[in-house]
């Protein structure tokens, strides 16, 4: 596939080297030398230096050939995303997302104006990571979840705690006649920070993460499995008034005590005006006697989501040491995210690796309903509609000559299914997989 990225920054470079890795044929557009610079020493891709609104440009990039085209320019820069990605398309580019930050553009009848005028796509990465941060307030005890169709099946994962029951057990524990009726299966697991397919020989040690596809009736019982527990958040303190904390807060103010601390005295008046409910305090979150002196000590939940991961990071490690029971930080820096995980954040949020989720199932095809990228490894869940006369329809599970790829499970109209290898896959059962990159073609194959 032809792709042309608009904007070298961090989403379009991290875009671009998760597209060149996937053998795509890749072109990215900046007006800064030094950021192109910095993709060339990366990645091998090709580099145009220029406005991506220049239409000699564009036809330097060769959009008329582009089977996908995305702007991905910093926030600020809006207006210049919307401007190339119409102008691509005119050019002839097949399909073109734009990233946006105005929340209006992606009301219904919005979004048909933009479709009408040919935009496929707008993206608004901020507000993905505030639904996702949202959603793990919901679901306390995880660390990253999906809900998949009609909330059948999910995608829960989970450190192991001292203590947990599953300490010193494998994956054979869930097929004992004590405990088979929890319908779940593990599919990969994370050691010392490398993530791979589960085997029938790996006992479960403290510290390990554990992927699970379970059936949603069983959810909270394997998290006591795993030493965890949901809680209801009712007292909330966010680090940063941000636009990730601003909508957190609006969605949940009525709902929620809500304390936000913001450093920078004019955004305080702005949060003030905007949030009705929520206690806006100017301070610096990174002072101990500040954090203190707000009480974190009896906040059920702390999210940091200022502009600077080591500042995201450090606050939710002083909130875990005063007990803080689930901590989430935004953190940028992908180099981090290793760190943040191992020093016992709760969940790491990342804009790029929520934006990839999002635009790479374009890159993939029509029958791949859900991407999932996970943090902090190179693994993906995919979630596809079996095409009928497929690979996948001639065999069993167990048949199937996957590599670093497995199988979760199935949902098949209003009936899901844990994976096993008995199980037949009929035409038009949504699959759920969990992978690598170095299989996402084969296993395109397989259901395609």
């Amino acid at each position: 596939m032809k792709i042309v990225i608009a904007g070298a920054g961090e989403v379009g470079f991290y875009l671009a080297k998760l597209f060149t890795n996937a053998y795509h044929d890749v072109t990215i557009i900046d007006s800064k030398e030094e950021r192109l610079r910095k993709v060339e020493s990366a990645v091998d891709v090709l580099t145009i230096n220029g406005l991506p609104t220049s239409i000699s440009v564009l036809h330097e990039a060769n959009v008329k050939r582009a089977d996908l085209f995305i702007a991905v320019n910093p926030a600020e820069d809006q207006d210049m995303n919307i401007t190339c990605t119409l102008l691509a398309k005119a050019l002839g580019a097949k399909r073109v997302i734009a990233r946006i930050n105005n929340k209006e553009y992606l009301f219904p009848y919005n979004k048909e104006i933009f479709l009408n005028l040919g935009i496929d796509y707008l993206i608004y990465p901020e507000r993905i990571a505030s639904n996702e941060i949202i959603k793990m307030l919901h679901q306390t005890g995880t660390s990253e979840y999906i809900d998949f169709p009609g909330g059948k099946l999910q995608l829960i994962v989970a450190k192991l705690e001292e203590g947990a029951p599953l300490i010193d057990e494998t994956a054979d524990f869930f097929k004992s006649d004590e405990n088979n009726a929890i319908q779940c299966k593990v599919i990969a697991i994370t050691r010392n920070g490398n993530t791979s397919i589960i085997t029938e020989n790996d006992e479960f040690q403290v510290n390990d993460t554990l992927y699970f596809i379970a059936d949603k009736n069983h959810a909270d019982e394997l998290l006591l499995l795993c030493g965890k527990t949901n809680i209801t958040v009712r007292n909330l303190m966010i680090l940063g008034g941000s636009r990730i904390g601003i909508r957190v807060a609006s969605e949940l103010e009525d709902r929620t005590n809500i304390k936000i601390i913001e450093n920078d005295i004019e955004k305080c008046a702005i949060l003030a005006e905007t949030l009705l409910k929520s206690l806006i305090i100017n301070g610096d979150g990174r002072s101990i006697d500040l954090l203190v002196e707000e009480e974190v000590k009896n906040m059920d939940a702390f999210v940091a989501v200022t502009g600077s991961s080591e500042v995201n990071i450090l606050a939710c490690m002083s909130a875990k040491r005063f007990g803080v029971k689930k901590t989430i930080a935004e953190v940028e820096n992908i180099d981090y995210i290793k760190f943040a995980e191992d020093v016992g954040i709760d969940t790491v949020i990342n804009k790029k690796i929520i934006a990839a989720s999002k635009i790479f199932r374009f890159t993939i095809g029509s029958d791949v309903q859900t991407v999932k990228y996970l943090s902090a490894s190179d693994a993906k869940v995919l979630e596809f509609i079996v095409k009928p006369g497929s690979t996948a329809t001639k065999k069993k599970i167990g048949a199937l000559d996957f590599q670093d790829a497995i199988i979760g499970g199935i949902i098949r109209g209003d009936t899901s299914i844990i994976a096993s290898d008995d199980v037949e896959i009929k035409p038009y059962d949504r699959v759920i997989v969990f992978t690598f990159s170095t299989a996402i073609l084969q296993i395109g194959k397989y259901f395609g």
